[in-house]
């Protein structure tokens, strides 16, 4: 059980709930002990009765009915107290959960774009809820029926030793058996819950996908391969789960044949003992009663067992996780104000997932309020830096600096808050077209974002739908075209009111007569902003302060518009072809 030990902070944060619990499960148990000690006595009675005479008839039915009224009133406390034991360790089981679950979330926030590369959407969201599901059973049922069988042992084992010692060691003979077998079985269990897990991660990552890629299932007629497929997976999956099902179902069976041994044992000797005159007829009634009682605690510990070892399979999952390390620290808490100077200082970035040389050797400045083009052929590196800019990647070598200070001794936090990302591959939420926009500025008010909407040209656009503003997006925003979901994004990073904004070839599905208006908005409206726009077109970035022609990686030129189209070059050539080509 080593790496459910992660859960001991949990049991620590709860502990006197915890404590609470067991306590009433103790009174619960010795409640429901009460019982079988008031029917052994009832039998005692009536064998004396019958016996000898020497009690009187009116005698015998009044201390039968103060047994009955006894034994109801015993087993009525003692379903209050239950009910108040399940109420108190089973809501510790969904603290425990809400919190491990926002522990998981957060730690998802933190890791790096690394991570999110080497690890898919499915099996993330299967660790943060089948696993831990699987976890909340060990801490809530599992404890639960863990410390009321415990109890019951320890209470009526007691008893019965006081009552009957040579009986009630016959009575336990199967008990260490019954934990011998528990321990092989287990060890079982445990391999095949991480592999049931596992197959349940891959069957969520390929559903994820599929419903995700639909529009491009369905255009490519592949319904059938994808429906083949998924078949494939949930057989893996039914497959896994039935093999674990078998080594489970071996619990139930075991604990009902050796509680069947020990009732036989128990008439046996105890038959013997009454028999000689040992014991009374009502402790041999008794002895039957507690280990019908000890059935389903005994029962239970197979099914505990189970339990713990999927729980323990699964937090191993989670712990995997947990235990990640991103490769981007963020050291600095302090507050400031961001200015928006930014320096490139022989900078070279190689992707450490494909090891391809992203930036080899970069340098260039920009100064605060001014704007960047950054033009070149795909692969020449023009959004690694933006991702660079961002911190989503460090360097290998060189330095990113903003303000004159280095990037990695800024917090972190700071320069996302003042950054404006629109990336190639516009993302938007399932809500209203409102709050994606607001999400750049969660505060920003409705005029605010009509306001930016206008700059990002896609107000009127807003405006002619059913709901306006407040119309629901489809999943990635599937019901708006290529060149609305761009703009909406754009408006989302002008509201946040930054102080470096990058737009990274977000205008390339509109035309250029729109994208030449929102740029200029962009140039114009937000002139306190440094701006970098990165693009393969000329007339993206012909009206930036400075442009500089990327090819894999190196700095090829770099100059203003009017400077580049009469050098001789790259960029004069991509000009004049582009220019041809209207």
């Amino acid at each position: 059980m080593k790496e459910l030990r992660y859960l001991n902070k949990f049991f620590l944060e709860y502990k006197n709930r915890i404590l609470i619990g067991i306590l009433i499960t103790i009174i619960a148990r010795i409640f429901a002990l009460i019982a079988p000690n008031l029917v052994g006595d009832s039998i005692t009675l009536i064998e004396n009765y019958f016996l000898d005479k020497s009690i009187e008839n009116d005698i015998l039915k009044e201390q039968l009915l103060l047994n009955i009224f006894l034994i109801i009133g015993s087993a009525f406390l003692a379903g209050i107290l239950t009910f108040l034991m399940r109420q108190t360790l089973i809501n510790v089981s969904r603290f425990i959960e809400f919190d491990l679950k926002n522990e998981i979330y957060s730690k998802y926030q933190e890791l790096d774009q690394k991570f999110y590369k080497n690890n898919r959407t499915g099996d993330l969201m299967n660790r943060i809820s089948e696993d831990v599901s699987k976890v909340r059973m060990y801490v809530g049922p599992a404890l639960m029926y863990t410390i009321n069988t415990i109890s019951l042992f320890v209470i009526i084992i007691s008893y019965m030793i006081s009552v009957a010692p040579t009986l009630t060691l016959y009575t336990i003979i199967p008990l260490p058996i019954l934990s011998f077998l528990i321990f092989k079985l287990s060890k079982k269990i445990n391999i095949k819950s991480k592999k049931v897990q596992e197959s349940l991660s891959r069957i969520t990552t390929y559903t994820q996908e599929s419903f995700s890629g639909i529009s491009v299932i369905k255009s490519n007629t592949i319904e059938n391969e994808v429906i083949n497929s998924m078949m494939n997976y949930s057989y893996d999956t039914k497959e896994k789960n039935i093999d674990l099902a078998k080594f489970q179902s071996w619990f139930f069976p075991m604990m009902i044949l050796l509680i069947g041994i020990s009732n036989i044992i128990v008439i046996f000797i105890g038959g013997k003992q009454y028999i000689n005159g040992e014991i009374e007829l009502g402790v041999l009634a008794e002895f039957i009663i507690y280990v019908t009682m000890l059935t389903w605690p005994v029962a239970t510990v197979g099914w505990v067992t189970s339990i713990v070892q999927q729980a323990e399979a699964s937090q191993k999952r989670i712990n995997e996780f947990l235990n990640e390390k991103s490769n981007i620290d963020n050291n600095a808490n302090d507050k400031y104000d961001l200015k928006g100077e930014i320096e490139f200082n022989n900078v070279s970035l190689i992707y450490p997932e494909t090891k391809i040389v992203a930036i080899n050797n970069l340098s260039f400045k920009i100064d605060q309020g001014k704007s960047l083009g950054i033009i070149g052929g795909v692969g020449s590196g023009k959004s690694t830096i933006a991702e660079l800019i961002l911190r989503n990647y460090d360097p290998v070598k060189g330095e990113v600096f903003i303000d004159n200070k280095s990037l990695k001794k800024h917090n972190l936090d700071i320069i996302r808050q003042n950054i404006g990302y629109v990336p190639q591959t516009t993302f938007l939420f399932s809500d209203s077209i409102l709050n994606n926009i607001k999400f750049g500025n969660i505060h920003a008010s409705h005029e605010d974002v009509i306001r930016f909407s206008k700059f990002a040209n896609v107000h009127e656009d807003i405006n002619g739908f059913y709901n306006k503003y407040n119309s629901i997006l489809g999943e990635r925003g599937i019901n708006l075209s290529g060149g609305q979901r761009q703009r909406i994004a754009i408006a989302r990073a002008l509201i946040k009111d930054p102080k470096i904004i990058i737009l990274d070839d977000s205008l390339s599905a509109v035309d250029t007569e729109t994208e030449d208006k929102i740029f200029r908005n962009v140039l114009n409206h937000i002139s306190n902003c440094t701006k970098i726009i990165i693009s393969h077109r000329i007339s993206t970035v012909k009206h930036c302060d400075k442009i500089i022609v990327l090819n894999e990686g190196k700095k090829i030129q770099e100059g203003s518009h009017s400077e580049l189209i009469i050098k001789e070059g790259y960029y004069k050539d991509i000009f004049n072809q582009q220019v041809e080509g209207k």
